[in-house]
Formats: C-alpha cells, structure tokens, sequence
C-alpha cells in the first residue's frame, strides 16, 4: 500500500548505500564514470564536510550554475544533509539574471562550471564579484552581495579567489566531521532544501521554497505510476535545474534505488549511444527533444529495445509524436503535468492506461493530493468537462516563495488550494485535460517565460513607443516568443536591430523569434489589451508575409 514517508534525501541516499552498496547509481556513459551507491554517498560526505569546512551550515543558501556535470548531483545531496538550501541557476541565464538571482536568494555560496554557449560563467561571476581578484578566499565582502562568502569551481582548474571542487573534497577528507554529524543530526523532512526559481504573476522571478517532503515524495509517486523498481536505468538527458530533472528524475530513482545515466549536456547521439550501451528502461524529455532523437540519421544504428517507459512533457504532446515515439523506441510515454510550485507534479497517466488515455490527457492526480478545477470568477469547483482553473492542495504544496508572502498568499488561497494559471477540464473517468492558460506565461519548449520581463528589457530602446509579448504558436517548441511593437513617431528599426538588441544580454530562449512592427494593439472596452488576439493577429501576419511558422 502507498505511503508518503518522512525520510530526507540523506536517508533514502544513506539506506541504498547501505542495502546495494556495489550497485551503479551515477552513470556517465560518454567518458565511463560510473559511481555505486557507496561510492557515491561517501563522496556526498566528504564533499558535505568539505563545505562545512569552510563555513557552510544549516540554512545555507547555495547556488548551482551548471550543466548535468558529475558533481552537480553530489553538492545536492551534500547540501541536503547539512541542512543548507540548493538553489538552481538556469544555465541559460545572463549576466542580468544572474544577478538578481543571486541577490534576492541572500545566496552565500556560488557554485559554477566554465560555462554555456557563448557565456564564460567565470567572468560573468568576476564581473558580479570584482572583489574576488583582490580577496582571499573565503574571506569575500561585496558591498552589493553581502551575504555571498564563497564561489566554487566545479573542476580542477585555479581561479584567484574561488575554491575548486577538488579542494573541498581533499579538505572535507581531512576535516574532523564532528561538526558535519551535529549537522546532519538536526535535518528535518520539512525542512527547505531545494529552491527553484520560476516567473510568476508579477514577471519577476521568485524562489520556490521546497522541501525534503515536498520533493522526494513526488519523485516517489511519479515513479511509482511507471512501475520503477530499482532494476531500472533511468537515461536523464534533461536539465538538473529544472523540476523535470531535479525531481522526477532524480527523486524517482532516489526512491527506488535505480541508477541514473547522465547526460551532461542535450545531444540527442550521446542520449541515443547511452540508451543502447548501458541497456536503459526509461528515458525522460520535452517533445523537442524526443524529435531531434527519432531525426537524426544514426538513430537506425541503435538498440532500443531495452527501454519500457518514460515521460514527455513541458508543453503540449502532440499525439502522433507520442505514437511514434511508442512504436519506434518501444516504450510507454506517460505525462506529467504540474508547475515548481506543486514539486512539481500534480497529475500523471499511469503507464498501464491505454495509448489514447496517455496521448490525449495528462492523466489522474497524484495520491495523497486533491486536484480541482475551479472556476475563476466564483471559486466553485466545475463540472466534468467544464473548464476552470487547475488547482492543487497535498503534500507536494511547496513552502513558500522566498521573502515574498504577498506572492505566495496570491497563488495559495485560504482553503490551502495552490492556483496553476491554468486552464483546464476534468472528464468523466477522472482524467484532466489542459486547454490553456490564464495568465500570459509563455512555455517555449518547456521553459517559463514571462512577457513582462522581455517588455521591460525591450522599453530600454528609445525606438519603442510601445511592446507587448505574447506567445505565437510553433511546431517545434508549442509556443515561441512573439513581439508586438509601436514605434514611436518618425523612429525606424528593423526586426534585426531588435534581435541584435537583445542577443547576450538576455537568455537565448526569450529573444524574440517574431517581431511584427503594428499601429495599436487589441483593447478591450475597458482599456487593457487583449493578448490572446495578439496570438491570433500573429499568424494573420505570418500568413500575409509569408512567412512559415515553425
């Protein structure tokens, strides 16, 4: 029978180690790392009295800037059995974002790899904190980051005033660990140890406070529902600092005792060449990457027949790529729909439904959770079939966000039901159905974005009178990033000039993919502008320019 247990992350990690302590937990095929359960944890400790080494306690608030790098998974766990807070940075973030995160999380420790794309972490982390030049470690003071003491290099190299990874490991080796057990002693359940930063309703990001509680539980049941046992090898090719990564994958085999196959960065060969060597069960994916793997031209060249399940979701599943995806990788596609601040899931298909059950819906709602749809004018609960708000109230409610009790009491209301934003219908054998959304959030492959902060960034140009975004339908990724600009008298610009506007200064996946240049927007009769007509307006547009939305 199913149960919520009250363990923390250190227990389910310590009980493994103790109960399959030669079995792989960590996998990184691509370069033959492969780390068992003992192995594993005993490195979670050195690196854990490592941190506590250099001031590092209960309550901590440490930041991680990285790929799905090997110790990535380590300074989680590390950070959890101290009772410190690990808070994910977006490894698409630039410098502005960065900033801010670093800023309103009160973060005191920064975690980093060599970087992105065309960002260099490392200098974009000196030019926040120039202190670090002159500064000897762990002895930082920034005037503008006073909580921020230390920044770790994840990797060998040396740079002037930051630890490397290294370091900490050799140091917590040869640290007395009275203090790390004091610790670790007085590490609660419901205790904060991950927060997640998402936009909300006011545009700017806000930290979601989750718990051991929270998100061990949620990976528990999420696996539970694909039948996981800890014969199974979970391939994770999606990202540690979101949900997706973070909790249902690493939680669920965390829960179950299975082992994790890392894929450092998205490459659909890595993922593919993984899956056919260490013989995979499961493997997880937004519907853009499922795609880029069935594309590409040695996807023939593999075996797949080991695989049995999985889970696409982060924005809608188009239901003959989820047949496809069935039929020529031989697994079960389940979905899973929620938002960070449900831990994130709140409903699930169950891999035992049938095909059309797991394509066209996101399936019934977690146990030990209630899920309604509510409507949003009066707060009733709708009939079956009637769209309404997806609402939440369980277990997996996160905490809080962070030093925000106004937002937290906008989203959860008195009767402790987290509101979604999102619309949506229950039917009659008990599936839900997602039909849209309230608010104007923008999910791009399955990353949040809210118009609000693009409308910001792009007001900065003296050419603009006037902007609004709002999402434009896409094949690709569900929905990309549309522009709707009035300029202002006599100004000129080009679709280029705003894009080159944008490039490096913000996240790639919140430069606009369409600019359309318009003289008013749609009002209502009221005054305030009517975005879902700006969706419409945007493929009206397309279709007159000729231009192919993809």
């Amino acid at each position: 029978m199913l149960q919520l247990s009250d363990w923390t992350l250190g227990q389910w990690l310590e009980h493994w180690a103790e109960v399959t302590p030669d079995k792989e937990y960590i996998v990184y095929s691509d370069r033959n790392l492969r780390w068992t359960w003992k192995e594993f944890n005993q490195r979670v400790d050195d690196i854990a009295n490592g941190l506590v080494a250099i001031g590092v306690t209960r309550n901590s608030h440490v930041g991680i800037w990285a790929a799905n790098v090997p110790d990535w998974l380590t300074l989680l766990y590390a950070c959890a059995k101290i009772g410190a807070v690990y808070i994910t940075v977006n490894t698409s973030y630039k410098q502005a974002e960065l900033e801010y995160i670093c800023q309103n999380s009160d973060m005191d420790t920064l975690c980093i790899i060599d970087g992105e794309r065309d960002s260099d972490f490392v200098e974009m982390t000196y030019t926040m904190l120039p202190e670090l030049k002159t500064c000897e470690r762990g002895h930082l003071k920034s005037q503008k980051y006073p909580y921020m003491k230390h920044v770790i290099y994840l990797g060998p190299e040396k740079h002037r005033g930051m630890y490397n990874s290294s370091e900490i490991l050799l140091l917590g080796q040869n640290t007395d660990n009275k203090e790390f057990k004091r610790l670790r002693s007085l590490v609660n359940c419901h205790d904060v140890v991950n927060m997640q930063y998402t936009s909300g309703t006011t545009g700017f990001p806000k930290g979601v406070m989750l718990t051991h509680y929270n998100i061990a539980n949620n990976g528990f049941l999420t696996g539970e529902h694909m039948k996981f046992t800890a014969a199974d090898k979970l391939c994770v090719c999606v990202p540690l600092f979101h949900c997706f990564g973070v909790v249902l994958a690493t939680m669920n085999c965390l829960t179950h005792g299975c082992t994790e196959v890392m894929v450092e960065r998205f490459n659909p060969l890595v993922v593919l060449a993984s899956i056919h060597k260490e013989r995979c069960t499961a493997v997880y994916g937004v519907p853009t990457m499922f795609i880029a793997e069935l594309n590409h031209p040695m996807f023939n060249m593999f075996n797949l027949e080991s695989l049995r399940t999985g889970i696409m979701a982060g924005s809608l599943c188009p239901i003959e790529l989820v047949k496809e995806v069935e039929k020529k990788m031989f697994l079960r596609v389940t979905s899973v729909y929620g938002l960070t601040e449900a831990s994130p899931g709140m409903t699930h298909s169950r891999i035992d439904e049938p095909l059309e059950v797991r394509a066209t819906t996101v399936g019934r709602d977690f146990e030990f959770t209630e899920v309604k749809v509510l409507d949003p004018e009066t707060g009733e609960e709708c009939p079956i079939d009637v769209q309404g708000e997806m609402c939440n109230r369980g277990y997996n409610t996160m905490k809080g966000y962070y030093k925000n009790p106004e937002a937290t009491a906008e989203v959860i209301d008195k009767n402790g039901f987290l509101h979604s934003g999102d619309l949506g219908y229950k039917d009659k054998d008990g599936n839900y159905h997602i039909t849209g959304r309230i608010k104007d959030m923008i999910i791009r492959g399955g990353e949040n974005i809210y118009p609000r902060e693009i409308e910001e960034f792009l007001y900065q140009m003296p050419e603009i009178k006037d902007v609004q975004v709002a999402g434009v339908p896409s094949k690709k990724y569900g929905e990309a990033v549309g522009a709707f600009v009035i300029l202002r008298d006599g100004a000129k610009l080009e679709e280029s000039d705003i894009k080159d506007f944008c490039k490096g200064k913000i996240a790639h996946y919140k430069i606009p993919k369409y600019i359309f240049f318009i003289d008013e927007f749609p009002m209502t009769g009221s005054g305030k502008i009517q975005k879902f007509k700006l969706k419409e307006l945007s493929l009206t547009l397309c279709e007159k320019k000729g231009i192919e939305i993809i």
